[in-house]
């Protein structure tokens, strides 16, 4: 099992010391759903939301989000991120919202909880625009789907 890099050789909690790494172009792509009710996804894909226009302003949400990161996620670096992109995908069948966040950067760490933290942000984002319509959204499957570059290597799900 990988020893785990946020805590010393004394069990405690530590920023790792990414300093010595070389700077490589790193990408993550993270998605997640939001499981809206028939009403709800027809307002939001019409633009008739009460609260206003709802894919733009959690695509705003999440990319702010994942400018701070390092806010919100302890012991997480700060990163000069070059790129972030935050899209939706409706399906009326499942009556829900996919959300796609792609974050990339070059340098020494990845950029994963840029990803995840943007897509979080933009589905409560979603959320929190639409409760008043329907109260009983499901939020679900945040995950990463694919990282490259670093030494670990690339990873797709």
């Amino acid at each position: 099992m990988n020893e785990l890099s946020h805590i010393d050789a004394q069990g405690n909690a530590r920023m790792v010391d990414v300093s010595e790494k070389p700077a490589t172009e790193r990408t993550a792509v993270a998605t997640g759903s939001i499981f809206v009710g028939a009403d709800v996804l027809a307002a939001i894909t019409a633009g008739t939301a009460k609260k206003g226009d709802v894919l733009t302003t959690a695509k705003i949400a999440g990319i702010m989000a994942a400018k701070r990161t390092s806010d919100l996620i302890p012991l997480c670096h700060p990163l000069a991120l070059t790129h972030i992109a935050v899209n939706f995908t409706a399906f009326p069948d499942a009556n829900a919202l996919q959300c796609t966040a792609t974050a990339r950067l070059c340098g020494k760490t990845g950029v994963e909880m840029e990803a995840l933290t943007a897509v979080s942000v933009a589905l409560l984002t979603v959320y929190d625009m639409c409760k008043a319509m329907n109260k009983a959204m499901r939020i679900s499957d945040i995950r990463l789907v694919k990282k490259t570059g670093g030494k670990s290597g690339d990873f797709y799900a």
